[in-house]
């Protein structure tokens, strides 16, 4: 990504081994989250992320099933966007450790504009802090 037209990398959490949720059997995931400063607007970083993706492997054959890299959009600025294509906040974050553990390293304070809440009152609250 450090080399993507339109995208600067800044920090980056550790890395987080994770059990995979829902989908088929399948290994475990490496998890991370990175801080990003970009000009483009949301479905051309939507694009570019696929791009990447289909660059480094990526299939889409099941859903939720094992994949090579996946690139998701969790927050972008107090963008609000729920479309048939792409969602932002990502619907999901909320309820993924794995997400708001990441997140909470480079920034415990990022909210979530539609929920009002931060990451850490986020990962707070789904009770497995430890």
């Amino acid at each position: 990504m450090r080399r993507t037209r339109g995208i600067q990398v800044g920090r980056v959490s550790s890395y987080h081994l994770t059990k995979p949720v829902g989908g088929p059997r399948q290994d475990d995931f490496l998890n991370a989250v990175a801080e990003m400063q970009t000009d483009l607007e949301p479905y051309e970083l939507l694009d570019t992320l696929h791009g990447i993706e289909n660059q480094m492997g990526r299939t889409r054959t099941v859903r939720r099933g094992p994949r090579t890299i996946d690139l998701d959009i969790i927050l972008l600025d107090n963008t609000v966007l729920d479309e048939s294509r792409l969602i932002i906040p990502h619907p999901l974050m909320h309820q993924r450790e794995f997400v708001l553990r990441p997140l909470c390293e480079l920034s415990p304070d990022a909210l979530n504009p539609l929920l009002q809440r931060t990451a850490a009152e986020l990962l707070a609250a789904l009770g497995n802090t430890g």
